[in-house]
Parts: C-alpha cells; structure tokens; sequence
C-alpha cells in the first residue's frame, strides 16, 4: 500500500477567509512553501466569482488593459481565479459582454479564446496522461548575454512592485506577467521553466495550461520571437515605477535585449494534428451508469454550475487534497486558502466531504459522477477511479482535429461563435 493511502477525513470549515486560513495551517500548512495566508483583495468560492461577474463591465478594455500602475487606472477584469477553478465558465464571459462596445468586445472574448487555445494545447499534448508542454513548441529561447545572479532583481521597482504583488495577492496583469516573464529568460538568462514553476506556485489562477503556454510564447519558445522587455514598457505603461525607482540614473534594462533571436526545434506531430480529437475533448454527453453515490470534484471544476454537480443535487460532493501531488508542488498556501474558501462556500448549498491523501485510494469503491477535465491528471486518476457517471466540459470551442501551429491559425478554424 502507499505510505499515502490512509483514511483522511477533514472538517468543513466556516466560510470567509479567516476560517480557511485557520483550516489550511491546522490541516495542509505542510503542504505549502510559506506561511499559509489569504490573497490581499482575492476571496474564492462561487458567491465571490458571482460577485465579480455581476460588476463585470469591460467598456474602456480595449484601451486599459494593458494599464500598470496605479493600480486604479488597471482595466483587465479579474475573473481568471474564477475561470481556472470553473467557477465562472467561458461561455459565460463570452455571452456577459455581447452587449459590450464592439472594441471592447472584441478584445475581450479573444482572450477568452485564448484561454481555450491553451487548454486545447494542453489537452492534446496531455494525451494518455504524459506531462505536457514542458518542451519548446517551435524554439529555443534566445541565449541571454550574460546570466544575471537574481532574475527579478528587487532593486529594479519594476521588479520590486510585481514580484510584491505576486507573492501577497496571488495575481498579476497580463502586461506584468510579460515582464517578468521576459526578464527571467530573455534579459537574465535563466531557465523558462523555472520561471514558470515561479508563477505556477503563487497564482490563484496558476493553470499548466495557460501559465506554461504564455511563458513559451512570452519567451519565443512557441512562436520563434521573444517579447523583449525594457524601460520603454515600464515608462509607458507604470511611469511612476521609474520615477520612484533607485536604479533610475542606472537602468539595468535602459535599452533593448542585445540578442532575441532564437533557434528552430523539431516540430511536434501533434501540432500538425489530433488522432483522435474525441479522446482530447472528452465525452460529448453523461457517460455512464445511474446509482451515483458522491459526485467528485477536481481542482478544474469547482463551481455551482459544474455538471456532475447539477446532475446530480442529491448526493454529496468531495473534494481530496491529493497529498503526494501537493507535496512535491510546495503551493503557496494562498492557493491552498483560496481552494478551501470555494469549498467552504459551497458547503452553505450542499452537503461537501474534504478528504486529504491519495485520490484514488481516497474515493476508491464509491460510485462516482464526475466531470471531464481536460488535463493529463484526470485520466490518470479516472483511470484508477472508473467512476460511474463522466458528464462533459464545458468548451467554449470543442476541440477538432486541426493544426495548432499558431493562435491566429486555430482561431480561423473554429466557429465565429461558440459552440452550443
């Protein structure tokens, strides 16, 4: 037996984040790389992601999105905690902002067209449950000049700001997100992957899927150019991190990258194609067996509106802290916190179990519903499960068999809406 299959049965906390901060160092804080505490402005569960979406309004977005600092002045929305746990759905956002200003729109549902191309990459490059998209896509980074002894030097405010942010609040702009993704690999030469273990550990909204995929891209691994970051994107998009800054007279990053060419790596089949897209997209209906015992929830569906959960209203819902996954990520425990607070809430409208240990030896010999998760973990652990019921994802564009060479490339093969 593994030294991880061990009956672990934890209380339901109350909700708020108090309660899930007490919860996360009394039961998981071994779990976690710092002092468990709660995101600064960040609550989870569905009655915080409905919250947001309800005061969603993205008229300006198009224009101030990629805003800085002050913090005040920021037009991004926010909303991506919510869409990685699937408390709040892309069809969803898409449909929220049809009646938005055409722009505004616009800008907004490419984004959440992109968050689709990345779990499609994902997904199919996570076939039969391998890791994936830890290799370069299309390139190798560009070889920085000189390897820099700290990759996000916190004498540079830029740095300083940012890499604050992600480690209090758990979030960061996509804008921000480029710089330091851009810093880490194309200025201080440093390992991407490194980079993105980095983000992965803090962001509330830390998915494989998008985190690894914007990294590649950011760094010129998935589309053979580097972003390259320096002054002029701080000085236009934060202006007063440049004035408050000590290094002001001094700029390490005055200038542009010296080299940001990169080199070409073989291309993956699987960009070229799917062999078999209905094993990628998951099932396109409940598959499966009545007599549901528990409906079990994974780490990529969490909310009210997950289908096992509406399909199934009478039986409990469980959740397990996958212990042997946990301990070898080292999470932030504001991860870990904002998790118990969206299992805490939905405790207040259904009866919820919260397991910690082994999943499969957790859950094993309860019928099960659950729903697909278009994620290599999943297969593997519902290989181990067999659960009774497997209800659908929610894509917002089913996954087909065609290329993924490019973002544009995949766009112009889906619908011009989503599908139903």
């Amino acid at each position: 037996m593994s030294g991880y299959a061990r009956p672990v049965q934890l209380p339901v906390p109350d909700p708020g984040p108090d309660a899930a901060v007490r919860f996360v160092r009394e039961h998981l804080a071994d779990l976690t790389c710092d002092t468990p505490a709660a995101s600064v402005t960040i609550r989870g569960g569905q009655t915080a992601a409905d919250a947001a979406l309800a005061a969603l309004d993205v008229t300006g977005y198009a224009g101030s999105r990629n805003q800085v600092w002050p913090p005040e002045r920021r037009g991004a929305s926010r909303m991506s905690p919510y869409v990685r746990y699937n408390l709040v759905d892309l069809p969803t956002l898409w449909d929220h902002v049809a009646d938005a200003p055409s722009n505004d729109r616009r800008k907004y549902r490419d984004e959440l067209a992109w968050q689709e191309f990345t779990r499609h990459l994902y997904a199919r490059f996570g076939r039969g449950g391998q890791p994936a998209l830890r290799e370069e896509l299309r390139a190798r980074p560009p070889q920085a000049p000189e390897v820099w002894d700290e990759p996000w030097s916190r004498d540079m405010r830029c740095m300083d700001a940012t890499v604050g942010e992600l480690h209090a609040d758990g979030w960061l702009v996509n804008q921000t997100r480029m710089w330091l993704a851009s810093q880490w690999t194309v200025r201080a030469g440093a390992r991407w992957r490194d980079g993105e273990e980095e983000f992965f550990t803090h962001l509330l909204d830390g998915s494989r899927a998008a985190n690894r995929l914007n990294w590649q891209w950011t760094v010129g691994a998935g589309n053979g150019k580097a972003y390259a970051f320096s002054r002029w994107q701080v000085q236009k998009r934060a202006p007063a991190l440049c004035r408050e800054c000590a290094l002001r007279d001094a700029c390490p990053v005055a200038s542009w990258p010296a080299d940001q060419r990169t080199s070409r790596v073989a291309v993956s089949d699987l960009l070229r194609g799917d062999p078999d897209p209905a094993v990628t997209a998951g099932p396109e209906s409940a598959d499966g067996d009545a007599g549901v015992e528990a409906v079990w929830l994974t780490g990529e569906s969490l909310g009210d509106a997950d289908r096992a959960l509406v399909a199934h209203p009478d039986v409990p819902a469980v959740f397990c802290f996958d212990e042997p996954l946990l301990s070898r990520l080292m999470l932030s425990g504001k991860r870990l916190v904002f998790l118990v607070e969206t299992l805490a809430d939905l405790a207040t409208r259904r009866p919820v179990e919260i397991r910690r240990g082994r999943v499969a030896d957790e859950l094993a010999g309860r019928r099960l519903a659950v729903t697909f998760a278009p994620v290599p973990g999943f297969q593997r652990r519902a290989a181990e499960l067999e659960p009774a019921v497997v209800h659908p994802w929610p894509w917002l564009f089913r996954p087909r068999a065609g290329r993924l060479q490019s973002y544009s490339a995949w766009r112009k093969g889906m619908p011009a809406q989503p599908d139903r």
